[in-house]
This record gives C-alpha cells, structure tokens and sequence, in this order.
C-alpha cells in the first residue's frame, strides 16, 4: 500500500505577496528568464513547506525574489554606466583611495 494519494493534487493559488511578484516579473524585461526561475523556485518551495509543515520555505522565496526586482533598477543603472565588472573592480576605485 503507497503512502501516496492516487490522484495529482492541484497546487493553490500562490499567496497574494507571491502573486504581486510575479506581476512585477512579468512587467520587467528579464521576464522571459526570470518568471520560469521565480516559478521554480515557488514550487519547490511549496515542496518543502509540504514536507515541513512551515511557511519558512516561501517566506524565504517571497523575501528573495523582493530584493532581487528591488535591486535591478541599481543593477541596470550600473551596467549602463559602462562600468565593466567582467574582471574585477579595484578596491581603490571603490572606496576612492587611489593617489
């Protein structure tokens, strides 16, 4: 006898914090990336919170992907700065020590 139902539930509707992160994704110009990335990391999530019995794993996903759409705007400004991090960035530049 398996420990498991016999029929495919149906995930729920992600909460609403989720849900408005992921409209924020789908209006963002990385979203052809990020959306399969964010859904990804939702369901395992839920995975784990199955598993566990704790919000944690999605409160976790919820303050990750929060911090990530945040920063994209300084990300974005950074990069069309023409500031070019490929290699590296001297200390000295960045806190303004060079002679």
């Amino acid at each position: 006898m398996s420990a498991q139902p016999e029929y495919v539930s149906v995930p729920p509707p992600p909460p609403a914090a989720a849900a408005q992160l992921l409209t924020r994704i789908r209006a963002d110009h990385r979203a052809q990336r990020w959306e399969p990335a964010f859904e990804r990391d939702w369901a395992k999530a839920l995975e784990d919170s199955r598993h566990s019995y704790t919000l944690t794993p999605l409160h976790d996903v919820v303050r990750a992907w929060r911090s990530r759409l945040d920063s994209a705007p300084a990300v974005d400004a950074f990069i069309a700065s023409g500031m070019d991090d490929s290699d590296h960035i001297a200390l000295e530049d960045v806190i303004g020590a060079r002679p």
